[in-house]
């Protein structure tokens, strides 16, 4: 049920942001019963709180941008590590080998 009631707010904010209408709980609850869409009546409140202040529009712009620069300065780090980490699970390969050679040499064996 909360997930509807979510969805239902996400999107009810969404269409006043839209309208450039400013997110109230009051607006919400108009939207909401105009779509016939029962929810509990907190929601409307805790939506129109929680946007309170921010600028919707730019949030959803602005989603993807600054994310090209990270990866390209991370992406030279990434690179050396990955460089390490075969070198390191070739070392760790020898070693979990050496004890199935040793039980071999023991004479204990799978089938024995």
């Amino acid at each position: 049920m909360s997930t509807k009631a979510e969805l239902a707010c996400v999107y009810s904010s969404l269409i006043l942001v839209d309208d450039d209408v400013a997110v109230t709980a009051e607006k919400i609850n108009t939207i909401l019963k105009a779509a016939n869409v029962d929810i509990e009546p907190y929601w409307p409140g805790l939506f129109a709180k929680a946007l309170e202040g921010i600028n919707i529009k730019d949030l959803i712009t602005n989603i993807g941008s600054g994310v090209g620069a990270a990866p390209a300065a991370g992406g030279a780090a990434a690179d050396t590590g990955a460089a390490a980490a075969p070198a390191e699970a070739k070392k760790e390969e020898k070693k979990e080998e050496e004890p199935e050679e040793s039980d071999d040499d023991m004479g204990f064996g799978l089938f024995d």
